[in-house]
């Protein structure tokens, strides 16, 4: 383990979010040596008992897990005084804090940005919501699925007159706890050089918006209608050929071919003088159509190595399987492993950031319910005493203690 201090070292997070969005950005933080505090009910957050794909835990379920690392739990009930009064001694030390509580939420609980910057007037408060903080959607539950669909994005891919097709991630999610891991960063560039604190606001529907920033642009812009094609197709406002296509023992994903020197390599007569600027728009479908006939005559290493070979833009379609044995991801180091003591050895997906002098890492898996309360409360001045009450009237819980 290097000596040097990481990147955010020193910068203490209030995590009061669940589910995936603020979780996983406030995980990021973590990653980068943030001293990330996990507030959560005394019972535990309940994506702690909701099993991922089915996949259950030993005690921590896949989906708590990978969302959580480098966090201590702290669980309290921030519905009694004591809790709130709990989390706002724990609001004076720190430098973010981060929710993604149903708007209004946080302003019944006590913990909203006016509460909070009462007691700490440099706190980056970070405020996540599905569709913004009011408005007509404010109340709408903020999930990927339902974000996407609203987005437009499902209707840039496929085929016309088919279904709309989700992302094959959770994107939406994804796509909000980068934005809201950004917002926290330039928060805190800004405090450095000025010392002001500040509200930051992040919704999953501008977040997966904005990033279709060429796509729409095309659209308010360009004027260009976002038009299906009759044959499968990856992406509605690029031109073919682009997109999955099948061989004789599976698939390959191709974009950007020429189409006159893809011809002569798959023995199309038909692409003889076709370019991409003029029929790989106007002649999609039959390009497309044209061209799966021909790749169903060949083995998918066939292709690879015969449209590869001429430099074509062409590449397998990996299950999760052969993604985590490909070996530019093994020498990237792409998955990490750690010992979590419920859970054994974990393999999970690591850090998309190298730096060269402070390094992400894993310095503690998932946490516990309130495995950190009592060390967590020390630190801002409570006794063992005081502690004790706390867990014995249910204000707190303590791993391994009683609850009532």
């Amino acid at each position: 383990m290097s000596d040097t201090p990481a990147v955010l070292s020193g910068y203490r997070v209030i995590d009061c979010s669940i589910a995936m969005a603020g979780p996983f950005a406030a995980q990021r933080l973590g990653d980068l040596g943030a001293d990330v505090i996990k507030v959560e009910p005394t019972a535990g957050e309940w994506q702690r008992f909701a099993a991922a794909g089915g996949a259950n835990g030993n005690e921590i379920n896949v989906s708590f897990l990978s969302l959580n690392r480098n966090k201590r739990s702290v669980a309290l009930d921030l519905k009694s005084a004591d809790g709130r009064a709990a989390l706002l001694d724990l609001v004076r030390t720190a430098d973010v804090f981060l929710q993604n509580y149903r708007p209004g939420v946080a302003g019944r609980l006590g913990v909203d940005y006016e509460s909070l910057r009462a007691v700490n007037p440099s706190i980056v408060y970070v405020s996540i919501s599905g569709y913004g903080e009011d408005g007509p959607y404010r109340d709408r539950p903020g999930q990927d699925l339902l974000v996407q669909a609203m987005s437009g994005a499902m209707l840039s891919a496929g085929r016309a007159g088919d279904a709309p097709a989700p992302a094959g991630q959770y994107l939406a999610d994804a796509v909000t706890a980068s934005t809201a891991f950004e917002g926290v960063l330039a928060a805190l560039l800004h405090r450095e050089r000025t010392g002001e604190g500040q509200l930051v606001t992040v919704n999953m529907l501008d977040a997966v918006t904005t990033l279709q920033m060429q796509e729409l642009s095309v659209f308010t812009v360009g004027r260009k209608a976002q038009q299906r094609s009759d044959e499968p197709h990856a992406h509605v406002y690029i031109r073919a050929p682009y997109g999955v296509f099948r061989t004789s023992d599976g698939f390959i994903a191709l974009a950007f071919a020429d189409p006159a020197q893809l011809g002569l390599l798959i023995g199309e007569p038909a692409f003889e003088g076709w370019t991409g600027e003029v029929e790989g728009w106007t002649r999609r479908d039959e390009l497309a159509s044209l061209l799966q006939t021909r790749l169903l005559e060949q083995t998918t290493e066939h292709w690879l190595e015969v449209l590869g070979g001429a430099g074509m833009w062409v590449g397998p379609v990996y299950g999760y399987e052969e993604l985590v044995r490909d070996p530019q991801i093994v020498h990237n180091g792409t998955f990490i492993e750690y010992d979590h003591p419920t859970e054994g050895r974990v393999k999970t997906p690591g850090f998309p950031y190298r730096f060269s002098r402070t390094p992400a890492r894993v310095d503690r898996g998932a946490p516990r319910v309130g495995e950190h309360t009592r060390e967590v409360l020390a630190e801002v001045g409570y006794d063992s005493a005081h502690v004790d009450a706390m867990v014995a009237d249910g204000t707190a819980a303590a791993l391994g203690e009683t609850v009532r």
